[in-house]
């Protein structure tokens, strides 16, 4: 891979959003950390991101709340929700609205720089952008364009139910 993955952290505590940006970008990531869904709004408009770590509890928009906003727009990267809350019924919200995973707070680096490795891989697949990958299929004569919900074979759309 010639280039290096670029992690956004979204997160209201700043020693949290310091100490996670210090530990990737050691181990070989870029790293951006902001402290509220604005900031997010404006770090993903100035810029591409192949994975958001994601807390839940944050001031103004909630991350259950950002992580529904940004699958309903696309947004083709992983989301991996990083928080304090522990509840089965959090963590079952969290991934049911488009998060790819979900660890607790507090959490060892390590195990944390693991799973946003995992995620990483899962998306590098066929070599394709992750929004490539995620948003149209060609299987031969078949094509399936997932964000348009619809489906060619030789070129002929096909209705589905």
């Amino acid at each position: 891979m010639d280039r290096t993955d670029h992690i956004l952290i979204v997160d209201d505590d700043a020693e949290i959003r310091s100490l996670l940006t210090r530990y990737l970008e050691k181990n070989g990531l870029r790293a951006t950390a902001v402290g509220d869904g604005r900031a997010m709004a404006r770090a993903l408009d100035g810029g591409s991101f192949d994975l958001i770590v994601l807390d839940l509890m944050l001031p103004g928009e909630d991350g259950l709340s950002i992580c529904r906003t940004l699958r309903s727009r696309q947004y083709p990267g992983a989301i991996l929700m990083l928080t304090a809350r522990t509840d089965d019924l959090d963590q079952v919200m969290g991934l049911e609205q488009g998060a790819d995973d979900y660890m607790c707070k507090p959490v060892r680096p390590r195990l944390l720089l693991a799973h946003i490795r995992a995620l990483l891989r899962r998306q590098e697949g066929s070599g394709e952008t992750p929004a490539a990958e995620v948003q149209r299929l060609e299987f031969g004569p078949l094509h399936i364009d997932k964000r348009m919900r619809e489906v060619w074979l030789h070129g002929r759309g096909i209705e589905l139910t």
